[in-house]
């Protein structure tokens, strides 16, 4: 008897959960992490409500707070410690953990020192240290992947860090790590049997800036999704197939026999697709650093005739500044930046008129609640279904507007 014809019309068991559910977060992301807890107990207690599985009542599935009593200090050296104030033995536990947050200093001989990623992740090989042999299991949601930018090894007198970081969570027993968007998929080469899971942001970027612009129309005629460069181009398909729209790209061609500042000199910039005239248009990548790349696509698509132009990206960094975003807005060379809430936000980039913050709350305490009762993640990590179903219904919609007039 073929496995097809066994499980045809099979459906997910509800499985009793892992353990108890408990949340550590870093300093700098106390708020984010308060709101993941704060939903993870409404939607426990409205299932305890209507008692919609057998398993509501196991100990610990439902409390107001999920977030464990911890604490990092520092030494007057900078040296670091981390501490329970409370027991999770036997919890399903969750480290949410921002590396690239820069919101805290500590102070030091010479002078105050900002918290940087290698101390954050430092941090996070405490935090796990001191959780293991007690928790049940031990899970990292870890949207930007530390020192996950490296495309390749270009030389062997170079450091590979994201492996040796993969490597070392394996090592320490780490269940499942979660990572938002990352540069490079192939990270996961590094560590086959450790389980890491790439949920996408695209639907939770696209609803939020068609909820802030309800002028966007996503059809052929009106909106075009671009790549501002060929190494982006998987993620720019992503949306034009879903949404079902024309993609553009940027290819630079680069002097690859000379190097300034670690960079191969761009030769030429040159854009392939159809005509942007008139049209809005949707730059996707999978971050904004200093923010160069995508003014410089914008700049040249606006010579190009095109209209509104929306930046669309996970993680907005901003190293380069606000400063230079708000004068593309003023000139009206960008209409908006549409980025996710999953790394630290100064409160100076929330209050640009120009800045689009995707909350990525729900999703992260769905995630959470699904891997603690072992169900299939596949459709809610893949925003496919759902930036397709987000398309049609907007459809569906001007087309009922027509229909009225």
């Amino acid at each position: 008897m073929s496995d097809l014809y066994v499980t045809s019309g099979y459906d997910q068991a509800s499985m009793p959960p892992f353990g108890p559910i408990g949340i550590i977060t870093h300093t700098a992301n106390k708020d984010f992490v308060r709101n993941v807890s704060d939903i993870l107990f409404q939607k426990r207690s409205a299932r305890v409500e209507k008692h919609s599985n057998p398993y509501v009542n196991s100990p610990g599935y439902c409390r107001s707070d999920y977030i464990i009593d911890s604490g990092l200090n520092r030494y007057d050296n900078g040296e670091g410690t981390f501490s329970l104030y409370e027991s999770c033995r036997g919890h399903d536990m969750y480290i949410i953990t921002d590396v690239l947050a820069h919101s805290y200093s500590y102070e030091l001989v010479e002078g105050d020192h900002v918290i940087s990623p290698d101390d954050h992740y430092r941090d996070l090989l405490r935090m796990i240290t001191v959780l293991k042999g007690k928790a049940k299991r031990i899970n990292v949601i870890m949207p930007f992947v530390y020192e996950g930018r490296r495309e390749k090894l270009d030389s062997h007198r170079e450091s590979w860090d994201c492996a040796e970081m993969l490597k070392k969570l394996q090592y320490l027993g780490i269940a499942n790590l979660i990572v938002f968007d990352p540069h490079d998929g192939r990270i996961e080469n590094a560590v086959p049997l450790m389980s890491i899971e790439y949920p996408r942001c695209q639907f939770k970027l696209t609803s939020s800036l068609l909820n802030r612009f309800n002028s966007i129309k996503l059809d052929k005629e009106s909106t075009i999704v671009v790549s501002p460069d060929e190494t982006g181009v998987s993620r720019a398909i992503f949306y034009s197939s879903h949404l079902n729209l024309p993609l553009g790209i940027f290819y630079r061609d680069r002097d690859y026999t000379t190097k300034i500042d670690g960079q191969h000199p761009i030769k030429s910039f040159k854009y392939l697709g159809d005509d942007v005239s008139g049209k809005d248009i949707l730059i996707i990548d999978d971050m904004i650093n200093s923010g160069t790349t995508m003014l410089e696509t914008s700049e040249k698509l606006k010579r190009n005739g095109a209209a509104n132009i929306y930046c669309l990206a996970p993680y907005g960094l901003f190293t380069g500044g606000l400063e230079v975003f708000d004068e593309a807005y003023k000139s009206g060379l960008i209409k908006a930046v549409c980025c996710t809430n999953l790394i630290y936000r100064s409160p100076e980039l929330l209050e640009r008129e120009w800045y689009v913050d995707a909350n990525m709350v729900p999703y992260v305490a769905r995630i959470i609640d699904a891997l603690n009762l072992d169900e299939s993640i596949y459709d809610l990590i893949n925003s496919t279904s759902r930036l397709t179903d987000l398309a049609s219904q907007i459809r569906i919609g001007e087309l009922l507007e027509f229909v009225d007039e």
